[in-house]
């Protein structure tokens, strides 16, 4: 019995029509990147180990998807280890190479091994596809498609600035409401400084980002299981909690924050931002921004401003996110880069493209002018008057094969081709073809020059 074929969980097929709406995602990405100076590069889908593992935390680790060496990748394992069973051991063995988590890693890795042909500040985009051994759900897959845009060699809080900007734009060209949250990571050491709790930032910054996942009481539990006191806990609440305005916000994190040098340092940048972002003007953005103290963003390299992008008319998680990583490329040997990047979820970018049923009209339109198959005669005629609808830039076919003409035009109303040309012997005879609109059933009588102006037109 033949096997069905099928794809693994968490990967997708998409066929044409959902091609042209992902290419529109892609092509509305890339056009506002190239406004701000960016450019592209793309990286291998698999990195060393070496390169992945230690970047994304624990959690990280354990959701990236390893490739097993070539060859005869047992010789390395004795049958003691074998029997052992011990995953991690084995798979560091077994494997060297493993499919890119996210497109960061792999660009600092990108920059450092490139450093002597980079112009710094250098901003880089690059649309690929990305690997996590996650559990698949609405929203969530295995293999997912990735836009980032970085910028390194330059301190700038314009960088961070511009980002926002790329964000606002691209989000209103797709005429989707958002929301962007943005944070700083510098507050949040702050905070963890003035608790007393400066070893247990990454534990409160992890379990701050699943407030709207898992409630306050849960987030409370689960510090208290981090190792936090009571006495710990209160003192975040109301930081976690934090209401009003966003310069009302900052004033109040800057006065919880008076005696943390690092903690006022992050007020100070994010109100840098907000006022370039919040003041009005050409430069104010369009959607909303809102600090927000529970962004926590789990990746341990941000180290100043994080950002989140969610949609406000449809329910998904994050739909672009991003911020500052001053020390990423010092993992690599290179010391003193900063960088701040953000990354559009394409995926789930679609998915609410979909719901909202935000796509322009002609988006999936394809083939624009269809030309019928009588017989050799009426297609020799048909071929160069294509040629010619090609040039003038009309996305044209030729039916391939002389059948039934229902069968041709069954072909012309499936894909929605909005137009179909006609040349028989009456038409040939008169060096005219038929022209019929496919959807008011209108038909012309017309020369090759006027029937690629009406097709235009």
């Amino acid at each position: 019995m033949l096997m069905k074929p099928s794809i693994p969980k968490g990967t997708r097929d998409f066929g044409p029509q959902e091609m042209a709406r992902r290419n529109y995602i892609f092509d509305t990405i890339r056009q506002v990147y190239q406004l701000y100076g960016f450019q592209q590069i793309e990286t291998p889908a698999m990195e060393t180990l070496q390169t992945l593992m230690g970047k994304y935390g624990e959690e990280g680790d354990k959701l990236l998807f390893k490739v097993l060496n070539s060859g005869d990748f047992l010789s390395k394992v004795s049958d003691e280890e074998l029997q052992e069973r011990n995953a991690l051991h084995l798979a560091a063995k077994l494997c060297e190479k493993g499919l890119r988590y996210d497109l960061t890693v792999p660009f600092a890795r990108y920059v450092v091994m490139h450093r002597d042909e980079l112009q710094l500040p250098f901003k880089r985009y690059q649309m690929q596809p990305v690997w996590r051994a996650d559990r698949p759900q609405k929203g969530r897959y295995r293999e997912f498609w990735q836009f980032d845009g970085d910028i390194v060699g330059s301190d700038s809080l314009l960088n961070e600035v511009e980002l926002m900007q790329i964000v606002d734009t691209v989000f209103q060209r797709f005429g989707v409401r958002v929301q962007i949250k943005i944070n700083n990571r510098k507050i949040l050491s702050g905070i963890a400084e003035v608790i007393g709790a400066a070893d247990k930032i990454v534990d409160i910054t992890v379990a701050i980002d699943k407030l709207d996942k898992i409630g306050i009481d849960n987030v409370n539990q689960e510090l208290r299981d981090d190792g936090l006191t009571e006495e710990q806990i209160e003192k975040l609440q109301p930081i976690i909690l934090l209401e009003g305005t966003n310069d009302e916000k900052l004033a109040t994190i800057a006065d919880v924050l008076k005696n943390s040098e690092t903690g006022l340092k992050g007020v100070e940048e994010l109100r840098t931002i907000l006022s370039s972002l919040c003041s009005g003007g050409a430069t104010a953005l369009k959607n909303e921004l809102q600090l927000d103290l529970t962004l926590a963003r789990g990746l341990n390299y941000y180290t100043g401003a994080i950002f989140e992008v969610k949609a406000l008319d449809v329910e998904i998680g994050s739909i672009t996110g991003g911020g500052r990583y001053d020390n990423l490329t010092g993992i690599f040997g290179m010391p003193g880069i900063s960088g701040v990047g953000i990354s559009f979820g394409v995926d789930r970018i679609y998915d609410v493209l979909n719901q909202l049923d935000a796509y322009p009209k002609d988006t999936t339109v394809g083939t624009r002018l269809l030309f019928i198959n009588f017989g050799d005669r009426e297609t020799a005629y048909c071929l160069p008057v294509a040629a010619r609808a090609r040039q003038a830039g009309i996305r044209t076919e030729v039916f391939p094969d002389t059948v039934k003409m229902k069968k041709q035009m069954a072909y012309a109303n499936q894909k929605q081709i909005p137009f179909v040309a006609l040349a028989g012997e009456n038409e040939i005879s008169q060096g005219r073809l038929t022209l019929k609109n496919m959807a008011t059933g209108d038909q012309q009588l017309l020369t090759p020059d006027e029937l690629i102006a009406a097709v235009q037109g």
